[in-house]
């Protein structure tokens, strides 16, 4: 019953995509595994094992040969060091990255506060009015934010955030400033690092591996402004959304402290092992 369960559907040849106690029942009866059974019992001894196949979690496997180099280098950022040798009071690390398509939901019927027994109460039904994407970056060390809201993504309005940090003390004098970006568009490659050189030759980009956006720290900020701010989303114009996003940075940064980061090269290396354990069949993969 156990390997019944650990197998994928499909490699049974049923129509599903994932089990339910129920059908582990029905199929292991069909099978004459067993002549009655409930799907009570089914649950029962999967659960002592911590067997549910009826849920799934999402994941990408790490494809990039260098993966566990690449995100190293991140890490190592955030304990202090690089190249092995600890960060200078000069040096700065900054995270960045871009929160794409905002959207600015006008609802239909104004949002009506809590009030005894009620939740807030937000109308279903809403009105687009237009998306913005939110450019920011976060200096790992100091826990300073800096963000504009662009009309979209891009390599212009990315050199402009750039352009708004590296203006400014301390990075304008610093001796190096490590920016740790991913692999999008409007940062992407050898050409993002030439670009960045010839602006500010005191920039040293850190790309992360493919597919490793949850090592880079600006998207834990992004989270709390998603939680705090865009949910629920309604707002009656862009012009607000992008006010009521800067006024939170700008309030967020008065009590921001830097992220216990915890996650450490030794823990990578623990997930990276126990990952290339699996099996990954090519076709699955792909």
């Amino acid at each position: 019953m156990k390997a019944l369960a650990c197998a994928l559907p499909h490699e049974r040849g049923l129509p599903l995509s994932r089990w339910s106690c129920h059908d582990i029942a029905c199929e292991a009866i069909g099978r004459g595994i067993v002549a009655s059974i409930s799907g009570a019992t089914v649950w029962r001894w999967l659960s002592a094992d911590a067997i549910r196949p009826w849920r799934y979690r999402s994941w990408i496997f790490p494809r990039d040969p260098g993966f566990q180099e690449k995100a190293g280098r991140v890490l190592d950022l955030y304990q202090g060091f690089w190249g092995g040798e600890p960060l200078g009071p000069a040096d700065y690390v900054l995270s960045a990255d871009e929160k794409t398509s905002i959207q600015a939901r006008n609802r239909k019927h104004a949002t009506l506060a809590s009030a005894p027994g009620e939740p807030m109460r937000v109308e279903h039904e809403y009105a687009r009015k237009g998306a913005l994407a939110y450019l920011a970056a976060w200096d790992v060390r100091r826990a300073k934010l800096f963000g504009r809201c662009e009309t979209a993504t891009g390599i212009k309005p990315f050199a402009r955030l750039v352009a708004q940090t590296m203006n400014q003390e301390p990075y304008c004098s610093a001796a190096r400033v490590f920016w740790i970006i991913d692999n999008g568009s409007s940062h992407r490659g050898a050409r993002c690092v030439e670009r960045l050189h010839k602006s500010w030759p005191t920039i040293i980009p850190v790309h992360l591996p493919v597919h490793a956006s949850w090592l880079n720290q600006i998207e834990i900020y992004f989270s709390i402004l998603q939680r705090k701010v865009l949910t629920p989303n309604d707002f009656r114009s862009l012009t607000l959304l992008a006010r009521r996003i800067l006024q939170f940075q700008e309030r967020y940064e008065h009590i921001a402290e830097p992220f216990e980061w915890k996650f450490t090269r030794d823990d990578l290396a623990r997930v990276m092992a126990k990952l290339s354990a699996t099996p990954i069949p090519l076709a699955r993969a792909a």
